[in-house]
């Protein structure tokens, strides 16, 4: 019987991702996932106790082989709510295209794969905690649009840089990955900033 061994961990998780990226939504199976890592079945859950774990594994998996720790420094160093505001859609804005692929096929499997909606929604969690930094930075500095409580301003924000939007800006729409992430900037000001300027 195979026993836990890092290396083959971070095979499987190679093979799932390719696998992910490969599938353009369909099932992937940890048969699947097995076959490409070249280890058994009962192997692979040696390593991953359910297909939800591993999924969930395989997203930082490739957070880690992008950088995503890195990519929000400037976030999460900002003086400035606004500064963190304008960081933090920066680095998440800029993500999407490099894990398009991944996020592609959890999207097209959630809505008839539990594993995959666990995956995503934890991604999503993720993200969106991201967001409400940057809010409770705005809030702090008192610069959050009164129009919002922080709650109702993290909504609007994580809504704003969800993955389907920045499909339908930059694929269907065609518009420049530049022109999204200032365009984003630009609209989250306008609806999250509150106006300071003397009546």
């Amino acid at each position: 019987m195979s026993s836990y061994n890092p290396d083959t961990r971070s095979r499987i998780l190679k093979a799932a991702l390719k696998l992910l990226e490969a599938s353009q939504g369909k099932g992937v199976r940890m048969t699947d996932i097995a076959k490409r890592a070249g280890i058994t079945r009962q192997a692979l859950y040696l390593h991953f106790g359910t297909r939800a774990e591993l999924l969930i594994a395989t997203t930082h998996y490739l957070d880690d082989l992008k950088g995503a720790d890195e990519r929000l420094v400037a976030s999460r160093m900002a003086q400035t709510g606004i500064e963190r505001l304008d960081a933090f859609i920066e680095a998440w804005g800029g993500y999407i295209p490099e894990i398009h692929g991944i996020a592609k096929a959890l999207l097209a499997m959630m809505d008839t794969d539990e594993a995959a909606a666990q995956a995503w929604g934890e991604r999503m969690q993720d993200m969106r905690e991201g967001c409400e930094a940057a809010i409770v930075a705005l809030n702090r500095d008192d610069m959050l649009s009164p129009d919002y409580s922080p709650e109702q301003a993290t909504d609007i924000l994580w809504t704003m840089l969800s993955v389907r939007n920045w499909e339908q800006l930059t694929i269907e729409c065609g518009w420049p990955q530049a022109r999204y992430i200032e365009t984003l900037k630009s609209l989250a000001r306008r609806v999250l900033v509150a106006d300071r300027t003397p009546d």
